[in-house]
């Protein structure tokens, strides 16, 4: 018997309630297959990673079809394998009887109930409706920022998921690759389901590159990530709008933390360059005027024992062998293009 008996498997999640507290998680399987004269059935098995534990289904097929529909495409399911969130699985389809290499198999994760979410760019909100009650009437929803874990952005909001609406509004100041939505049951130890909306969005990117700041009292430009970042931040000198932007020399810092440059001229052709597995983006903060400057009146400078902070206007420039070691001095000439 050829391989090409078996089209396909796919497996998909239902939910059983007996009562609206008693609920259970079963794992459907379908599969599509052409008729052989030779093929009696299918069998269906899920083997547990976890636990190894192995539960198979069969599914007869009746004599009738064989003289009627050989070589036809048909459709077969399977009761429910009941199943737990989270769990690992190891799906397998076979014939009935068994054919040496004849069988599909697939690995499947259990996921907890999914989140519906829209989001409302004018009112700089995020729509979510839960997914139905399963096991808890209550559940959490939360934005936060994926970074080592994830910040809370505002306060987890309780969602009754047996109400009609099961939505809430979650609002957000900026849009950010790592802002997510986050969601769980109310119930110890559940799993949490975690969507980032604007994780690809070329918006969203554009603005993480967007918190350069400068300091007139101390002449210190500098950058940091509002979201985890791997690459290389450099200045770099663009002589006309349109032309590339040339890097300086020595001026390269990871990317991955606040970056600062210290007595720094505001050139309108001094420009930030920033290189990343995502491309590489240019800021020119000195182009506009004001100045984009500190979003607060406290800046950080150096003192004999490291960092510490003082209002701005008691700031001064640092003495040179006070400077911390990531700072780059401007005081080669700049280019003349």
């Amino acid at each position: 018997m050829s391989m090409s008996v078996l089209e396909a498997l796919t497996p998909s999640t239902a939910m059983q309630c007996i009562t609206p507290n008693s609920c259970s998680l079963f794992l459907r399987v379908c599969a599509s297959i052409t008729l052989h004269e030779h093929l009696q059935g299918l069998e269906a098995c899920t083997t547990s990673l976890d636990t190894q534990e192995t539960r198979c289904q069969s599914v007869w097929v009746a004599r009738a079809s064989h003289q009627q529909q050989v070589g036809q495409e048909l459709q077969m399911h399977f009761g429910g394998f009941e199943v737990s969130v989270a769990q690992n699985l190891y799906v397998t389809l076979r014939t009935i009887p068994h054919f040496c290499r004849v069988q599909l198999d697939q690995r499947h994760l259990m996921e907890a109930g999914k989140l519906s979410y829209w989001v409302d760019r004018r009112r700089k909100a995020i729509l979510v409706q839960v997914p139905r009650a399963s096991g808890s009437r209550y559940y959490f929803v939360r934005l936060c920022l994926k970074l080592f874990t994830c910040k809370d952005v505002g306060a987890p909001v309780l969602v009754n998921s047996s109400s009609v609406s099961r939505a809430v509004s979650l609002p957000y100041s900026q849009e950010l690759p790592c802002l997510c939505l986050e969601g769980w049951s109310a119930t110890p130890d559940a799993v949490r389901t975690q969507i980032c909306p604007f994780e690809n969005d070329t918006q969203a990117l554009e603005m993480l590159w967007d918190t350069v700041y400068y300091h007139p009292g101390s002449q210190t430009l500098s950058w940091e990530p509002a979201c985890p970042v791997s690459g290389q931040v450099s200045l770099c000198w663009c002589p006309r709008p349109g032309d590339s932007c040339h890097k300086l020399q020595h001026s390269s810092q990871l990317a991955h933390r606040r970056v600062q440059y210290l007595l720094v001229d505001t050139q309108p052709q001094l420009c930030l360059k920033f290189s990343t597995s995502w491309g590489s983006w240019v800021r020119c903060p000195f182009k506009q005027r004001p100045f984009p400057t500190w979003p607060t009146s406290r800046c950080t400078c150096v003192t004999g024992g490291g960092h510490s902070s003082q209002p701005a206007n008691l700031h001064s420039r640092p003495a040179h062998f006070l400077q911390p070691q990531l700072t780059v001095k401007l005081s080669l000439p700049l280019p003349s293009w």
